[in-house]
């Protein structure tokens, strides 16, 4: 059994022996956490007809582990009186529980196939320091050497935001800490893509769903805990698929409507959310999943999610399976070691320098990012495997799929967030601290972001999306211009308004108020469209129109070529002084996904869009359009672009203008 470790909210961090060993007791100044040995991931064969009962055993292993670290969280004053507490009251229990589920995974298999042998040494835990992570394992993407708990350093220097919390800091005492973050600046540039050779697929095809700005979320996983309400126990972001929750058949799914501008992309994007530690109480604040599990503070909802796929640098690729499952990066990485971890985080303008162990602390005017690159080959058998792992495989350095394998279309995801930099000086009391959502006892540390993707797309799109990729070519309703219907009209739109917009707001200062006030009323009515799904139930999200949902029909089209007018330095259009994300988001923060993966994916060499400055243009020039609506939105009533200048344009401006006066007479005409 592991050496105890204590939890103490009032030692600091700033040096001596606060790391140090006392006796074996192995006191540390930062919190403790369970670890437990990861049975789901050794369980790579399980037979179909037991797949549904191991499912729910292993959730519930899950469950057991989440309860031992609250009552651990919850246990700091017993533990330093009584330095057998740890192992007497929990984890020798916690033992016992998880003996008792794996001989009834085992019984499970045994009635249809061979017993698993060994899983009865999975049954102990550790308490161990929060602070450090097993070495174990190395990383599966070429790049991830560095494991989630190096260079962690003194994490217990006035953490938390002055709410009481805990030496682990964060809203709910369990996390993130100050040696969760890096400044981007300090990070060399450390990526390497493999330059495309001969039969290689340059093209890139990109889809675009949203923000999830009708605010479908729930801390379910179909994937890996089918069946299982709370199987994830954090919150999870979902984009394209509406019917996702743990009880969706495929059925259900095929069936669903989409976030998506395209139609025929029913498929399932999702991800832990992101958090602000800002003391917001939001809808999961006293549920399972969220408050309760130390998910705590207010949801960030993401300024652009960009969602890309491009092709392999030595092949041709082929066409994922309908109803193909992938998982990218461990969600329990912290205690598992970083042998499957995949998490990216940069920030706008330095994405070729990505941290894989801290959160970024960017400089003012550029965004948080965190990136995806998923699997990109493919066992060409099975659509799913017991760990959820053994199907899909990265290829090597060089763009190899391993033997057995064939290259598919890597979904590369990335996710901007208008985020400041948090103040760690005062463990983030002024400017707060942010992270990811996760299991209780991975305490919200960066290595643990995850995401999760099932195929959708309707056979003939996924063939277009083959054919685009493997003839270089750049497709797709997120390609930005690409395709001549929805890239040449948005422009239009975009710039007509421009014109206009300075005479009347110059001209009569006084009735300046009537013409502002008087679209507020059709003005409410887009934002509260998306309100009804905010509880997480996700229904009635439109989709038909390529609006998002939104109810914004002026704004679709003036997504896709925004890159031009506004480059790279545009994240500052929004206003320093607007740093809050808003969680539960009204429809404001939206369509800036839907320009999308075409500007970062030039060309094979940088389909990624790490390290391209034109993808930072494009992630931030999107969240202009919907910031200001209120102005906007009246005057581009009268669709028709620059093109229409003399015909068109004055007439307008007149014509507002005899509005205008007509409102400042009728007000003067009552008040008499």
């Amino acid at each position: 059994m592991a050496a105890n470790v204590y939890a103490s909210a009032t030692d600091g961090g700033s040096g001596g022996d606060s790391a140090a060993t006392r006796s074996g007791t192995g006191v540390r100044t930062a919190g403790a956490t369970i670890d437990c040995p990861d049975v789901g991931s050794k369980l790579t064969s399980v037979p179909e007809q037991a797949r549904g009962e191991v499912d729910k055993e292993l959730a519930l292993l899950d469950e057991q582990i989440a309860k031992a670290y609250q009552q651990l969280s919850a246990s700091a004053q017993q533990m330093q009186q009584d330095p057998g507490f740890a192992d007497n009251a929990i984890v020798n229990p916690l033992k016992e529980k998880r003996g008792a589920t794996l001989e009834r995974i085992a019984i499970a298999i045994d009635r249809v196939g061979d017993r698993p042998e060994g899983l009865e040494a999975l049954a102990a835990c550790t308490v161990q320091d929060g602070n450090q992570a097993p070495a174990q394992g190395e990383g599966q993407d070429g790049d991830a050497g560095e494991q989630p708990g190096q260079e962690q350093g003194q994490a217990g220097q006035g953490q938390g935001n002055g709410q009481g919390q805990g030496a682990n800091g964060g809203q709910a005492g369990n996390g993130p800490v100050a040696a969760d973050f890096a400044d981007i600046k300090s990070v060399q540039p450390n990526v390497n893509n493999p330059r495309p050779q001969g039969d290689a697929s340059r093209g890139t095809f990109a889809t675009s769903c949203g923000v999830n700005e009708n605010g479908l979320f729930n801390s379910d996983n179909i994937i890996a805990a089918p069946g299982v309400t709370n199987g994830a126990h954090h919150f999870h972001d979902y984009v394209g698929n509406q019917a996702n929750n743990a009880f969706a058949s495929d059925e259900d799914l095929a069936n669903a409507e989409t976030s998506c501008d395209d139609q025929g992309d029913k498929s399932s994007y999702y991800w832990p959310v992101v958090r602000l530690q800002n003391g917001t109480q939001e809808q999961d604040a006293n549920k399972p999943g969220g408050g309760i599990e130390g998910n705590a503070g207010e949801i960030a909802t993401p300024k652009q999610v960009t969602l890309t796929f491009v092709g392999n640098p030595r092949e041709k690729v082929t066409a994922m399976p309908r109803l193909l499952r992938i998982i990218t990066g461990d969600a329990k990485s912290f205690v598992n070691g970083p042998a499957n971890a995949n998490a990216s985080w940069s920030c706008t303008g330095f994405e070729d320098r990505q941290l894989k162990d801290k959160y970024p602390l960017c400089p003012q005017g550029s965004d948080v990012v965190r990136t995806f690159k998923f699997q990109s080959c493919w066992d060409g058998r099975n659509i799913d495997s017991a760990n959820h792992r053994t199907h899909v495989a990265f290829a090597d350095a060089a763009g190899n799929c391993p033997s057995g394998f064939r290259p598919i279309p890597q979904l590369v995801q990335r996710i901007v967030y208008d985020i400041d930099a948090p103040s760690l000086s005062d463990g983030g009391r002024t400017t707060p601290l942010f992270a990811v959502d996760s299991f209780p006892e991975q305490l919200h540390k960066p290595g643990t972001d995850h995401g999760d993707f099932i195929n959708i797309f309707d056979e003939d799109l996924m063939g277009e999306m083959v054919d685009c990729i493997n003839d270089g070519r750049k497709c797709g309703a997120g390609a930005g211009g690409q395709d001549p219907a929805p890239g040449e009209e948005p422009q239009e739109p975009t710039k007509s308004p421009e014109a206009p917009q300075e005479e009347p707001t110059k001209a009569p200062e006084a009735p300046q108020e009537e013409p502002t006030k008087a679209p507020e009323v059709p003005q409410e009515e887009p934002t509260k469209t998306p309100d009804a799904p905010q509880n997480g139930n996700g229904g009635g999200k439109p989709g038909d129109q390529g609006d998002d949902g939104k109810g914004d029909a002026a704004k679709p089209p003036a997504q896709k070529p925004e890159p031009e007018p506004e480059p790279g330095d545009a994240s500052t259009a929004p206003g320093g002084a607007q740093p809050e994300v808003k969680a539960t988001a009204s429809a404001d923060g939206g369509n800036a996904a839907e320009q999308g993966g075409g500007a970062k994916n030039g060309d094979g060499d940088d389909a990624d869009g790490l390290g391209e400055s034109q993808a930072v243009g494009q992630a931030t020039s999107a969240a202009p359009t919907p910031s200001a609506p209120s102005r906007t939105e009246p005057q581009a009533v009268g669709e028709g672009g620059l093109a229409d200048t003399g015909a068109q344009l004055w007439p307008a401006v007149a014509g507002a203008v005899l509005v205008i006066a007509g409102f400042v007479v009728l007000r003067r005409v009552r008040r008499g």
